[in-house]
């Protein structure tokens, strides 16, 4: 698929703008398209999550979009659900009505030092810009106590800043590779308890393969 012209300082195509709108437009039809293909893959990560965030927990969900795991993840928990899209905020409301949201952009967003347990994010991490990774990844490690535990989604492909036609709307990409990924986190200070690559089948796009990552802040640390 072409690439668009990405505009990141102002105007129709920043990167932030780009997401938001195209959510907004997907609606319910990004979660039943989500839903489609093999969730097997999905549903092992969550299994993994689930059992890292006990009872009484306090978790931070980036992007949690419509609220796929929502429901799963605030059972039991404080959550705290973040996404651009007002949209699939409403959609995620609905499924976990006693759950907080909150939109806004999550790499300016900021809590207090050690609030969290974990941080979850699914899928997000690609409509990131790549120079604003490391900072998110810094934030998120404040964000948690020692012993909590950042567990995401990474993209596999070192992959430029762009726009382009994905589920017939502009979105915006990018992306780095696994090796970078990782060593990325384990800069800032993160000790990677988990890293696997698994091939998901994407509907309507087929194989796609994903980076599945549990990454601790250590025992000691200071925010």
């Amino acid at each position: 698929m072409p690439g668009l012209e990405v505009r990141t300082s102002g105007g129709s195509r920043d990167p932030k703008r780009v997401v938001a709108e195209g959510y907004d437009r997907l609606g319910p039809a990004y979660g039943a398209w989500a839903a489609k293909g093999r969730p097997e893959v999905r549903t092992w990560f969550l299994g993994e999550v689930l059992a890292r965030l006990g009872p009484g927990t306090d978790v931070l969900e980036l992007g949690c979009g419509s609220g796929p795991a929502s429901e799963a993840l605030s059972a039991g928990r404080r959550y705290v659900g973040v996404d651009l899209s007002r949209v699939q905020l409403a959609i995620a409301r609905e499924r976990a009505p006693d759950a907080t949201f909150i939109r806004a952009d999550f790499t300016s967003l900021d809590f207090r030092p050690a609030s969290f347990d974990g941080v979850v994010a699914f899928y997000v991490f690609m409509h990131v810009p790549r120079d604003e990774l490391a900072p998110t990844f810094e934030r998120i490690f404040r964000w948690l106590r020692p012993g909590g535990r950042l567990m995401l989604t990474l993209g596999t492909i070192d992959a430029e800043d762009r726009v382009e036609e994905w589920l017939d709307v502009p979105m915006f990409f990018a992306g780095l590779s696994s090796r970078a990924h990782e060593r990325l986190l384990r800069q800032i200070g993160f000790e990677l308890e988990l890293s696997e690559m698994r091939e998901e089948i994407e509907a309507r796009y087929g194989p796609a393969t994903f980076n599945w990552v549990i990454a601790r802040k250590p025992i000691g640390s200071t925010p």
